[in-house]
């Protein structure tokens, strides 16, 4: 079952790409917003600085996970964007 891939599409700019190649914020089923693991509704965003601003400008993390979102989670995005790609 390894050989297809699972798509995911970016929130932003709506190209879908494998999941590993996305972040993933995370409406955990208790409450609160985390990354990359967790149970709960999902949306993807591509590690692209226009992606993330797009995010940003138009809200579309936010109304993806119907919640609201603090500014330290996308800044904590554009601190991993600007840290580079992850391993």
């Amino acid at each position: 079952m390894a050989g297809k891939p699972v798509l995911r599409r970016c929130v932003a700019c709506r190209q879908l790409s494998d999941r590993t190649r996305l972040w993933r914020v995370v409406r955990l089923a208790g409450g609160g917003v985390q990354l990359d693991q967790g149970m709960g509704r999902s949306a993807y965003l591509c590690p692209h600085p226009a992606c993330l601003d797009e995010a940003r400008r138009r809200r579309r993390l936010q109304r993806a996970l119907r919640c609201a979102l603090d500014d330290a989670l996308l800044d904590e995005l554009g601190q991993r964007l600007a840290e580079g790609p992850r391993s």
